[in-house]
């Protein structure tokens, strides 16, 4: 039986309230190290086969930024922070006010800001799982890439082996004047790892 079909609305609901909490701690921490609100809709939580991830994110083809953690402790896996190359450059116009329209290239406080605002959500995203599964769960130090999607996903593959079979989704969006800036949020726990947690939110008895 697949997880897929393991999973009833009550799971799910505890999920959604998983990526809510850690959308709230994210906005606030943003916030503080932009001195400057920041807002962050209600997120979309949903689960995924592994193979339909790049998919999400525009196609294998797609160029995003891509911040890539390590989850270490006791349920391992591995997190991405992914947003579309446009997407990057109007949170960095807007949100950071670091950078200028029709600018080439990427300086090194861009690509560590764009770095830190995915480490700030993976780190609340994982932190409220934790606090959910009472599972110890740490991210490592984020790295970031701008690539091709498929390129990003293997670059994961290679460095950990095989991943698991299924993914969480956070669909993050920023709101900054009206406007959404949105990014996607990959959680994909190692081959057992899910079971872990399903059964510590008693999902896998």
């Amino acid at each position: 039986m697949s997880i897929f079909s393991r999973f009833e609305a009550f799971e799910l609901d505890v999920l959604k309230e998983v990526g809510n909490i850690g959308a709230g701690n994210a906005a606030t921490a943003l916030s503080r190290l932009l001195d400057k609100p920041v807002d962050m809709a209600v997120p979309k939580v949903s689960l995924l086969p592994f193979e339909e991830v790049a998919d999400r994110v525009g196609g294998s083809e797609q160029i995003v930024f891509a911040v890539f953690l390590r989850v270490e402790g006791d349920a391992p896996g591995n997190m991405f922070f992914i947003i579309e190359e446009a997407s990057a450059e109007r949170l960095l116009r807007q949100l950071l006010s670091i950078r200028e329209e029709g600018q080439e290239g990427y300086s090194e406080m861009e690509l560590s800001a764009l770095c830190e605002i995915g480490n700030i959500l993976a780190g609340s995203y994982l932190s409220s799982l934790a606090d959910f599964t009472h599972l110890t769960m740490a991210p490592s130090v984020p790295q970031i890439a701008l690539d091709m999607a498929g390129a990003i996903l293997s670059y994961g593959l290679v460095q950990y082996g095989e991943m698991g079979d299924s993914a969480m989704l956070i669909e993050t969006t920023f709101l900054e004047d009206r406007e959404a800036l949105e990014g996607h949020f990959f959680l994909i726990p190692d081959p057992e790892s899910f079971d872990k947690i399903f059964r510590a939110l008693g999902v896998v008895q």
